[in-house]
């Protein structure tokens, strides 16, 4: 039975800055890898340098969900990692389903890591016909017009996105209109749905975009420190 100082009940309703909630996964995967090396507890300072930030706001962040801590020893990390899961929702396998099996679309079907972290692909689907019927990643590709049928059925809220950009819009009111609720869009467009439904956007072509800027700034950075060096220990 685990002990810790100032523990409180599970709260639903409690309201967690996006940021932290953006973190927690973070958290629960390095809090998984420290279980996979049968690290049992951990400091918060073992637990920030695992998931690549600062102790002092994992501790913040960790105070939204209850103290779980236990003075001079640390983070149970099993224990730990349940209260993460239980609070991102990921305690329950959700079912997914992605729209787009182009290469794309087949890599995230393939991606083992969804299963892993409480997430069940149900459902490939694809408009165009010499998709449908294809297998991957051991389900068969269907139509796109399956897609209410496929939602109801399977008690669908969450879809993944993985089509051009053109196509994204249709596909994304479609979602809505089956009933889901939370789509994950890797498409490059900006979607635009009712209140009550979440998107979080995954544009690979920017995050390419951020890195050549700093590969840019660590250059110019870099020609810089040259040229200022470059007349030391020079005298008339």
């Amino acid at each position: 039975m685990h002990t810790g100082e100032g523990s409180s009940a599970h709260d639903p309703h409690r309201d967690i800055p996006e940021a932290t909630v953006a973190r927690l996964p973070v958290y629960l995967r390095a809090l998984t890898s420290l279980a996979e090396r049968n690290i049992a507890s951990c400091s918060s300072e073992e637990l920030a340098t695992a998931a690549g930030v600062n102790s002092a706001k994992l501790r913040k962040d960790l105070s939204y969900l209850g103290s779980y801590g236990t003075r001079g020893v640390g983070y149970d990390v099993d224990y730990l990692s349940y209260q993460i899961a239980r609070e991102i929702g990921v305690t329950h396998d959700w079912p997914v389903i992605i729209v787009g099996i182009g290469n794309l679309g087949q890599a995230l079907a393939n991606f083992s890591g969804f299963s892993s972290r409480g997430f069940r692909t149900v459902a490939l689907l694809d408009a165009a016909e010499p998709m449908q019927g294809r297998t991957v990643a051991g389900i068969a590709v269907r139509p796109f017009a399956d897609l209410a049928e496929i939602v109801t059925a399977e008690q669908v809220s969450i879809g993944v996105i993985s089509v051009p950009a053109a196509a994204a819009q249709d596909v994304a009111d479609a979602m809505v209109e089956a009933g889901i609720s939370s789509i994950l869009n890797f498409a490059p467009a900006v979607l635009n749905v009712p209140d009550g439904v979440d998107v979080r956007k995954v544009d690979l072509s920017i995050e390419l975009q951020i890195l050549a800027y700093h590969e840019s700034r660590k250059a110019a950075e870099a020609e810089e420190s040259v040229d200022d060096g470059s007349g030391e220990g020079v005298s008339a």
